[in-house]
C-alpha cells in the first residue's frame, strides 16, 4: 500500500526532488531576506524628518515633493538620529551570528529540514510582532526584537549547505546553488519594492511587517509538507533520481559524520582564504542591502514608492546575473575550461573589483539619478558572480561538514553586518554626497584586499580532513597530516 502511494507521488512531481529542494530553499531564503530588509525601507518612514533648513549646496541633492507617508513622518515619527538608526540596523545581525554553528551542527547530526525550517518560522512571528515592539519599547524594543529575528534566522545558510551536501550532485553545484542562495536577490527585490509599495497605498508601515511575517509562516508549513533531510529518507523520490543522487554523491559523503575534526578545519587555509572573501562579499553587500534606500530618500531625495522601486532594480539584476553566471561557471568546470580552484578564483574575482568600481563611480556621479541607479545596478549585477564562486566553495572543500564550514564562513562574515550600518551611521550624520563617497572607497578597499588573500589561498579541491574516520588511532593520524601541511605551507 505504501509503496502504490509511493509511486503514485513520485509520478505527480514531474520536477526532480532535487530541484524541488532547491526551488523551496531559494523560497526561504528569500523569504529570510523580506523579513530581514523590510525595516530598511521602513525606517525611512519610521523616523522624524525635519524640514530642510538649508538652500542646496554642494553634497546634497534637490528634494522630491514628499507623498502622504513622508509628511505623516515628519509630525509623527520617531525622533532618532543617525547613529541611532545605525545600531538598529545592525542589532539583526548580533542574533545572527550567534545561532550559525549551532545551527550547522544540529542540520549535520539531524539533517537541516528542521533548523532551517524552525528558524524561519520563529523569524516570520518576531517580524509579526514588530510594530507592537516598538510602540512598547521604541528603539529599544526594536533592538532587542531584531537580535531575535537573528537568531532564528542565523540557522539558514549552515543547513541549506549541509541540505547541498545532500542533494546537489557536483555537476550541478553552480546553479544550485545560485538558484538557491539567490533567493538572498528575490527577497530584496520584493522586501524594498513590496514595502514602498505597501506603505505609500496605506501609509501604514506597520503593514510591511504584517504582510512578510504571514508569509514567513505559509512558506514554513510548504516547507514541512515537501522537503526532506536526504534522499534516503524522501517518501516518494524516484527510484531513478534516488539511484542518480546515489552514484554522483554516495562517494562524497558519509551518511553522518560522527564527530567534526574541529583542528584540521581551524587550522585549514583554504579555509580561512574563504572567511576572508565571505568578509569582503559580506561587507560591501550589507553597506548596499541595509543602506541603499538611506542613500535614496538622504541623499539623492527620492520619494518612499521610488525608492522601494528603484532599490529593489538592482537585486532584480542580481539574481539574473547569479544564474547566467551559475551557469556559465558550471559550463566551464565541466568542459575542463577552468579547474574548479580557478573557477572559484574568478567568479569572486569579478564580483569583487567590478562592484567595488562601480560604487566609487556612482559616488563620483552626484545628483544624476540615472546614472547612480545604473551605476548600483551594474555593481549588484556583478556581485552576482559570489554565487558560483565563493558562495559554494565551502561544499567544495567539505561536503561531510558543509554545515559546520559554512557556518563558521557565514557566521564571521556576518559581523560586518554590525560593523557596516553602524559605521555609515558615523561617517553620515548630513546624509552628503561626499560623506557617502568615504563610505564606498572603504567598501573598494575591503572587496580589494579580501579578494587578494582568495586568490592567493583559496581551493576548490576537497580537503584531506573530510573523510575523517572518528577513532583516536585516526585522529592521531589527523592531528599529524594537520601539522605536516601547516609546516609544509609555511615552507612555501
Amino acid at each position: 500500500m505504501l509503496s502504490g502511494w509511493r509511486l503514485i507521488l513520485s509520478k505527480l512531481f514531474f520536477i526532480p526532488q532535487r530541484w524541488v529542494m532547491a526551488i523551496m530553499g531559494f523560497l526561504a531564503v528569500a523569504n529570510a531576506y523580506t523579513m530581514r530588509v523590510c525595516l530598511n525601507i521602513a525606517i525611512t518612514q519610521m523616523v522624524r524628518r525635519h524640514a530642510e533648513s538649508r538652500e542646496y549646496e554642494e553634497g546634497s541633492c534637490p528634494g522630491e515633493a514628499h507623498d502622504m507617508a513622508s509628511e505623516a513622518a515628519e509630525v509623527t515619527g520617531f525622533d532618532w538620529d543617525e547613529e541611532t538608526q545605525g545600531i538598529i540596523l545592525s542589532s539583526f545581525y548580533y542574533g545572527y551570528i550567534v545561532t550559525h554553528l549551532p545551527g550547522g551542527m544540529l542540520a549535520e547530526r539531524f539533517g537541516g529540514k528542521y533548523s532551517l525550517g524552525f528558524g524561519v518560522l520563529s523569524t516570520a512571528v518576531f517580524t509579526l510582532f514588530t510594530p507592537w515592539a516598538v510602540s512598547a519599547g521604541g528603539a529599544t524594543g526594536l533592538i532587542i526584537l531584531r537580535v531575535l529575528e537573528g537568531l532564528g534566522e542565523g540557522t539558514t545558510f549552515p543547513a541549506l549547505n549541509a541540505m547541498l551536501a545532500r542533494w546537489a550532485p557536483v555537476s550541478e553545484r553552480g546553479r544550485m546553488g545560485s538558484l538557491v542562495f539567490g533567493g538572498s536577490q528575490i527577497g530584496n527585490i520584493a522586501g524594498t519594492y513590496l514595502s514602498g509599495l505597501v506603505i505609500k497605498e496605506t501609509g501604514e508601515w506597520e503593514c510591511v511587517f504584517y504582510l512578510f511575517g504571514a508569509i514567513g509562516i505559509l512558506w514554513f508549513i510548504l516547507w514541512a509538507l515537501l522537503c526532506y533531510n536526504d534522499p534516503e529518507s524522501h517518501p516518494f523520490i524516484s527510484d531513478k533520481e534516488k539511484k542518480y543522487l546515489e552514484e554522483a554523491l554516495g562517494r562524497h559523503h558519509s551518511s553522518q559524520p560522527s564527530a567534526i575534526p574541529w583542528k584540521p578545519i581551524f587550522m585549514s587555509v583554504p579555509l580561512w582564504a574563504l572567511v576572508c572573501a565571505q568578509i569582503g562579499h559580506d561587507y560591501g553587500y550589507f553597506t548596499m542591502v541595509t543602506d541603499l534606500p538611506k542613500y535614496m530618500t538622504g541623499v539623492l531625495k527620492f520619494d518612499i514608492h521610488r525608492t522601494g522601486t528603484l532599490a529593489a532594480l538592482p537585486y532584480a539584476v542580481m539574481w539574473i546575473s547569479s544564474i547566467v553566471f551559475g551557469w556559465i561557471c558550471d559550463k566551464m568546470v565541466k568542459r575542463n575550461w577552468l579547474t574548479v580552484t580557478n573557477a572559484r578564483k574568478t567568479f569572486t574575482t569579478i564580483a569583487s573589483v567590478g562592484p567595488g568600481i562601480c560604487m566609487i563611480f556612482a559616488s563620483y556621479s552626484g545628483c544624476n539619478t540615472e546614472a547612480v541607479v545604473i551605476l548600483f545596478t551594474a555593481s549588484m549585477g556583478l556581485m552576482g558572480a559570489f554565487y558560483p564562486g565563493m558562495k559554494v566553495n565551502a561544499l567544495d572543500l567539505s561536503c561531510n561538514y558543509a554545515g559546520t564550514i559554512m557556518a563558521i564562513v557565514n557566521g564571521i562574515g556576518a559581523i560586518t553586518g554590525i560593523i557596516a550600518p553602524y559605521l555609515v551611521g558615523l561617517l553620515t550624520p548630513d546624509s552628503t554626497l561626499v560623506q557617502w563617497r568615504l563610505v564606498f572607497w572603504i567598501a573598494l578597499a575591503v572587496f580589494i584586499v579580501t579578494n587578494l588573500v582568495f586568490v592567493a589561498w583559496a581551493s576548490g579541491d576537497e580537503q584531506w580532513w573530510n573523510n575523517t574516520a572518528q577513532d583516536p588511532k585516526k585522529q592521531q593520524e589527523v592531528e599529524a597530516n594537520t601539522n605536516q601541511t601547516v609546516t609544509a605551507e609555511v615552507k612555501l
